[in-house]
């Protein structure tokens, strides 16, 4: 193996989105050095870095990379944070006082106002925040910018349907993603990727209306200076289109710009690689690419009044709401 040009952390290895973590890390020839989680059914780890130091209590955890800080060539470079949204803010801040770089999972915070917290904390120690914000990468998004949207209409927007259905079990409401004070709910904990694509190709939102919101459910719509985007979010599998199940498939994202429709359930696998690598080239996105979706989703969850009327998502009128 080539020698590794970095030494990471990971904070959360037990859960579902460490192993794209452990995947762009060794792609990017980098080390593990050490992770922690609270459970230990971690033996993903054989797999990718056997060596690494396992840490079951965040103290014993504070004190390895506390001690690794004060010897020259063994300090952690980067902290990867993979776990619960609420607990962000705090793992943050842990990897900037730890002279490390944060590497963060979406959402970067749950509220608006703790990103200027996080600006704060990077001009004091001088560290870096970044987040994984893995669809701008995606090939479709250079597609819906370079050939479907008409950037200089005038009499007329754009027209957007975007809808993504990832189907959940009972388990999802019994976790801490089904605690909208943990999680942030639906929007912020599967749409905040999709929000944030949009922020990306249009810029920042004129308007935010929302049709509904559920523990399984949510949909609205968006305004922008030269699109309408009607959104749709679900993890009920009920409301998977008919060809999606007949092809025992669990996950429907399509986006529907202009009567043209893009059906991008593929092309996911090696976008937390790539994010690394922008990261490690210095050009990961930060603070401010994330700070328009955060303030998307934080509007979505506060929303009081939900109203089905007027030029809402076609999905809302095939299901009993």
């Amino acid at each position: 193996m080539k020698e590794s040009f970095s030494n990471f952390a990971l904070i959360g290895i037990g859960g579902y989105i460490a192993k794209k973590h452990l995947e762009a890390i060794r792609h990017n020839n980098c080390n593990l050095i050490a992770a922690l989680d609270k459970n230990d059914s971690v033996g993903i780890m054989d797999h990718w870095f056997p060596e690494a130091f396992f840490f079951t209590e965040f103290e014993r955890f504070d004190r390895f990379v506390d001690k690794l800080k004060r010897q020259s060539g063994k300090k952690i470079d980067y902290v990867s944070i993979c776990t619960p949204n609420h607990l962000h803010d705090s793992h943050i801040k842990f990897a900037l006082k730890s002279n490390s770089n944060a590497i963060c999972e979406k959402p970067l915070v749950l509220n608006p106002w703790n990103l200027d917290a996080l600006e704060k904390a990077q001009l004091e120690t001088g560290k870096k925040i970044f987040n994984i914000l893995q669809l701008r990468l995606h090939p479709i998004v250079k597609k819906i910018k370079n050939n479907l949207i008409d950037k200089n209409t005038v009499s007329k927007k754009n027209e957007i349907d975007l809808t993504y259905i990832t189907s959940r079990g009972n388990w999802y409401f019994h976790s801490w993603k089904g605690n909208i004070e943990k999680s942030g709910g639906i929007a912020t904990n599967i749409g905040i990727h999709f929000f944030d694509l949009l922020h990306a190709i249009f810029g920042k939102a004129q308007s935010n209306e929302i049709h509904l919101s559920s523990m399984k459910r949510a949909s609205g719509n968006i305004e922008f200076k030269n699109a309408r985007v009607r959104w749709f979010l679900s993890i009920d599998a009920n409301d998977l289109p008919s060809d999606v199940i007949k092809s025992n498939k669990k996950i429907y994202r399509s986006i529907n710009v202009n009567n043209k429709e893009l059906v991008f359930t593929d092309g996911f696998e090696d976008l937390h690689s790539k994010s690394y690598a922008k990261i490690l080239n210095n050009e990961g996105f930060g603070i401010d690419e994330a700070r328009l979706a955060i303030e998307t989703v934080s509007k979505i969850r506060n929303f009081k009044e939900l109203t089905l009327k007027g030029d809402y998502h076609p999905m809302l009128k095939k299901i009993k709401l």
